[in-house]
């Protein structure tokens, strides 16, 4: 198990007693509030039965006054742990995975605002479900974040059995009304992407998807299956793929497809890494990206692998990763605070950005 501290993701933890403290004490701020100790302990603490607008004050005072954390009064005060946790099976590689330290470090910056430590769990596929159990009945951590849910997902069921409050990063197909989730809209983000491709003329697109038994792989497509059938048109399964989104799965398969007797005019693809290796390809076939073959790839707005620019190199379906785990996050302290709270879902729109590596289809 690896455990990281927030301040590794910058921000401030925000103190509930105030033990230890930068120059206030508890009683201090209360006095500047006019406020009893107990309502201000109560309003850092989240506790529902303070009004909103009182938080949002106390917690203003308290962090212009630099009221400092002391971690241990508050799990001791509130009988919480004061974390969240991320459980990864070795399998998926998620901490190799930018797309995942992005999300981490917008959930981070959250947790942070709230006083909240996070602990990541690596472990093998098969003892999964003991890391949760053992969260829960240690007390490890107030909730989980669960990610990258299947199409076959039974985890939430687990989560709910042994009252471990979660938040979805993704959706689970059939549990979308009984679990919070926070989503891109990935079906319609490639059915507007693969309409743009038609109307610049191209018709043999080839599709280079993410691994389809998970669920945002499997909207992706169904976008884009959709996008055809809407014009006459099917899918040809010799030009599509999917695997995990490296930089070779880009490059490989589009060498493959661009060397064969009837190559694609343009590429589809779900991850800003795999394009790159499209792009490469393009190059070492000796033809020009957004002119002989064109590209559309999803942009997760991923803050080392910048696709900016007045005009950016690449046309995508840009979504931040780095707010869904800010929001996220949010939503699962909210259920922390407020257990009986129904579930709720954050469905976010990706923009349609036009970049240099789309164009007609060569002839037209």
């Amino acid at each position: 198990m690896l455990h990281f501290n927030n301040s590794l993701f910058g921000g401030r933890f925000q103190s509930v007693l105030g033990i230890m403290s930068k120059g206030v004490n508890l009683r201090e701020l209360s006095n500047r509030l006019n406020l009893s100790q107990t309502t201000v302990s109560r309003a850092l603490n989240g506790y529902p039965e303070v009004s909103a607008e009182t938080r949002k004050r106390v917690a203003e005072m308290a962090d212009e006054l630099g009221y400092a954390p002391n971690s241990q009064a508050r799990r001791l005060a509130t009988g919480r742990s004061m974390a969240i946790g991320h459980v990864i099976p070795r399998s998926i590689h998620e901490m190799m995975n930018p797309i995942f330290l992005e999300f981490i470090a917008g959930a981070g910056e959250t947790y942070s605002k709230h006083g909240y430590d996070m602990i990541i769990s690596v472990v093998e596929d098969d003892h999964e479900e003991d890391a949760y159990r053992q969260i829960a009945t240690r007390k490890k951590a107030d909730g989980v974040i669960v990610h990258g849910p299947a199409a076959d997902e039974h985890r939430h069921r687990l989560l709910k059995e042994i009252n471990l409050p979660f938040v979805v990063h993704g959706r689970i197909p059939g549990a979308e009304s009984e679990t919070t989730w926070v989503d891109m809209n990935n079906r319609r983000a490639f059915e507007r992407a693969t309409n743009l491709l038609l109307d610049l003329g191209h018709q043999r697109i080839s599709l280079l998807n993410g691994l389809e038994h998970m669920d945002f792989a499997r909207r992706r497509r169904k976008g884009f299956e959709d996008a055809l059938a809407a014009r006459g048109l099917a899918a040809d399964n010799a030009i599509m793929r999917s695997s995990d989104m490296t930089e070779p799965f880009g490059c490989d398969n589009a060498m493959e497809m661009l060397k064969s007797d009837n190559p694609p005019t343009a590429f589809l693809v779900s991850s800003m890494i795999s394009a790159i290796g499209v792009a490469r390809a393009i190059g070492q076939c000796g033809l020009e990206t957004g002119k002989d073959v064109s590209i559309i790839t999803h942009d997760d707005a991923l803050s080392f692998l910048p696709n900016s620019g007045e005009v950016p190199i690449f046309t995508c379906t840009r979504s931040s990763v780095r707010y869904a785990g800010q929001r996220a996050a949010e939503l699962l302290l909210d259920i922390i605070a407020s257990p009986q709270r129904e579930p709720s879902s954050l469905h976010l729109d990706a923009e349609l950005i036009i970049g240099q590596s789309t164009g007609p289809v060569p002839g037209r």
